[in-house]
């Protein structure tokens, strides 16, 4: 863990433009802490591999910023600070290439063996898009899938607020800084998810929202998540560099597809025709990223058996039918055993008949 001493100095350069893992590993290589490379003089500086843009945005920032005031600052806001060498910092953001050497979280990030979906489209979407999102946000939530998005207005915000009335999780990436709300209308929207979530940044507080930051940011909520689903795109949608973004990551690229004649579906339909997943419902997603056994595991956890008649019986269920002779034969248990079981497990909310006889594992609504 790096000393609280350290952390200052990585929080200064982190408002450095032009300084991210790279050149920070070069700093610390050459000065040996960053707190040295803070200080140094500008040869030394460029000694160390910095160029001169950089070099002239660290001696701008450095008779601007008091160090204390800003990690009292992020003290006020609750903000965490996990640097790319902390065990807190997710491993799975480690993966890609140009991953942020610095990472400012409000809330708490769900646990990293949780699997993470990031969903994005056009801020102005239809009804089908607000539709299609609403329903494989409230399932993938209720599948224990952590949402991850933008905040952005239109299926960002419609993201969020499906994973939060599924009871689900959900995580904002921002632009900018943390202490600051992008676009403001979504200020109460933000307290909700840093209350069952987390909100994300690559920036320091103060730093106000630039156009240029959102692709960047992008690749924070892709590299965060197993894959990306794209809702609805337009051809030069924003959500498109999400989704090339994710390629790059080796990450899965999901589309919803739409009509050939509304141009909000235009982006989406080119993803398919160029090898994205096309998405029917959430289980398409589930199947390509292999989370059905995990999401029944950890439904069955919920629901501890009872006995170990229960136990046998539960081993035996999952998401695709199975008929109760089967149930019977391959966990060895009589046919009364089983039936007076299973009736058990439907009154419960854990098991569910589908017909004929045929049990599946139901899913907590």
């Amino acid at each position: 863990m790096v000393s609280a001493d350290e952390l200052k100095y990585w929080v200064a350069f982190s408002g450095v433009a032009g300084v991210g893992r790279v050149r920070i590993s070069q700093l610390r290589e050459y000065f040996g802490s960053l707190q040295d490379a803070w200080k140094a003089p500008e040869g030394k500086l460029k000694q160390a591999g910095l160029d001169s843009r950089s070099i002239d945005a660290l001696v701008t920032l450095r008779p601007r910023i008091s160090l204390d005031a800003e990690m009292e600052k992020l003290e006020r806001y609750r903000v965490k600070v996990f640097v790319y060498e902390d065990s807190p910092y997710p491993s799975r953001l480690k993966e890609i290439y140009d991953y942020p050497p610095v990472l400012y979280v409000r809330g708490s990030l769900p646990a990293e063996d949780e699997p993470y979906l990031a969903i994005v489209g056009t801020r102005r979407p239809t009804i089908y898009g607000r539709q299609v999102t609403e329903e494989i946000v409230a399932d993938l939530a209720q599948s224990k899938i952590t949402i991850v998005s933008g905040l952005a207005r239109g299926i960002d915000s419609v993201a969020h607020r499906a994973a939060l009335d599924a009871g689900g999780k959900t995580v904002a990436v921002f632009g900018c800084g943390l202490d600051i709300v992008y676009p403001g209308e979504n200020a109460k929207l933000a307290q909700v998810i840093m209350e069952h979530g987390a909100l994300v940044s690559e920036y320091p507080l103060g730093v106000k929202p630039r156009a240029e930051n959102f692709p960047l940011r992008n690749r924070i909520m892709s590299g965060l998540s197993l894959g990306v689903l794209v809702v609805e795109a337009g051809e030069r949608s924003g959500a498109l560099i999400t989704a090339h973004q994710a390629v790059e990551q080796n990450r899965e690229v999901f589309a919803i597809p739409g009509s050939i004649l509304s141009p909000a579906s235009q982006g989406t339909n080119r993803l398919i025709q160029e090898g994205a997943k096309l998405v029917r419902n959430y289980t398409d997603i589930l199947q390509e990223l292999n989370l059905t056994i995990v999401v029944q595991q950890a439904e069955i956890k919920e629901f501890p058996p009872a006995d170990e008649v229960e136990s046998a019986i539960l081993k035996q269920l999952s998401s695709e039918p199975s008929h109760i002779d089967e149930i019977c034969r391959r966990s060895g248990l009589t046919m009364p055993e089983v039936s007076s079981t299973l009736a058990m497990l439907e009154l419960k909310g854990i098991a569910r008949q589908v017909g004929n006889m045929n049990y599946v594992l139901a899913r907590r609504n």
